[in-house]
């Protein structure tokens, strides 16, 4: 149980989560302060907190998030403020997190949140053939693409948060909610070849692994289907040589875990044999980046460390590493 211990202590101690339950987006190490609390990395923290234990902090991550849901406009804004946005990406993450802390607790507030924020996405992000990435707020107007920038295009990656629709539709019975998970499901595997490397900028491509890696966890409700499981071992494998190339240039400890995880998940669940020497490498290269106090550093360009310590790494690696060391209880629904 070390390296849970090792990583709740983080989360409870560092102040990453602030007094009203909400999570900030990371904290800039050089400045010794937050970035402001962004509810998609609120969202990340409730499912990973939970997954340590921490039922209070949990529930205070839970709460932050059900105030944080606008009723009047019925739309999840991505952080406090206007103008406002909100993202596809978030709303499954935050829907994912709520229904974490539901199924421990029961306060209906959590589940009544997540399926409001979950017909929102599906009422509000719909473009037919895809899903818009940002709506504007309130109109929720969508805000233009842009095809070199992930988060702002539509993409395979967005497949790891419609796996909120298919939670939901096993939680509520509402299989109305698998419709959606099923054309992303679709769309995603017809276009997952043409997201990598997607970019000129090596730095860049870097970062799209880490999104890549969202369309790998994103097929697991679906992973034991022939067509998911060719895409998991391609991607697997372009994804972990783009990884150690650029490596040297830029690494992201995200991504290390991300591909660390999955190829856990795959052997568990008697998808895909483990490739252990693959597996070893991603979990030496992961544990460079933990401190000493149990967080995980977001990266390092060409030998140096940048000063973000993330949430989101934090709870990635932790949950890779306690699988990979046979952690009790180590194997449980993905961060």
């Amino acid at each position: 149980m070390l390296q849970k211990s090792l990583a709740a202590a983080w989360f409870l101690r560092s102040g990453i989560q602030e007094p009203n339950g909400g999570v900030a987006r990371y904290h800039r190490a050089d400045l010794g302060r937050n970035l402001p609390v962004s509810t998609e990395i609120t969202g990340y923290a409730a499912s990973a907190l939970m997954y340590l234990g921490e039922i209070e902090a949990a529930r205070a991550a839970a709460d932050y998030l059900v105030g944080m849901w606008d009723a009047r406009a019925e739309a999840m804004p991505f952080e406090e403020g206007t103008p406002g946005y909100s993202y596809f990406f978030d709303n499954g993450i935050i829907i994912r997190g709520l229904l974490a802390v539901w199924r421990k607790t029961s306060a209906p507030e959590y589940l009544d949140t997540a399926v409001a924020v979950g017909r929102h996405m599906t009422r509000d992000f719909d473009n037919v053939r895809d899903f818009h990435p940002i709506l504007a707020l309130p109109g929720k107007t969508p805000v233009e693409r842009d095809p070199l920038r992930w988060s702002r295009a539509p993409g395979c990656y967005q497949l790891k948060s419609a796996m909120a629709w298919h939670d939901l539709a096993d939680v509520t019975g509402d299989i109305g909610f698998l419709v959606p998970y099923e054309r992303m499901l679709e769309y995603s595997l017809d276009t997952w070849r043409e997201f990598l490397p997607g970019h000129p900028d090596r730095v860049k491509v870097m970062d799209r692994l880490h999104a890549f890696c969202y369309f790998l966890e994103g097929m697991l409700p679906r992973c034991h289907e022939p067509r998911c499981r060719l895409a998991l071992h391609d991607g697997i494998e372009q994804a972990a040589a783009l990884a150690r190339e650029i490596a040297p240039e830029f690494a992201r400890s995200d991504v290390w875990a991300q591909l660390l995880r999955i190829r856990l998940y795959m052997e568990y669940l008697c998808i895909l044999p483990l490739d252990r020497d693959a597996a070893a490498y991603e979990a030496e290269q992961l544990r460079t980046f933990e401190t000493p106090d149990g967080g995980f550093r977001f990266g390092r360009r060409n030998g140096e460390w940048l000063p973000y310590m993330n949430p989101v790494s934090t709870a990635f690696a932790m949950q890779a590493l306690a699988m990979w060391s046979g952690e009790p209880a180590a194997i449980a629904e993905l961060v």
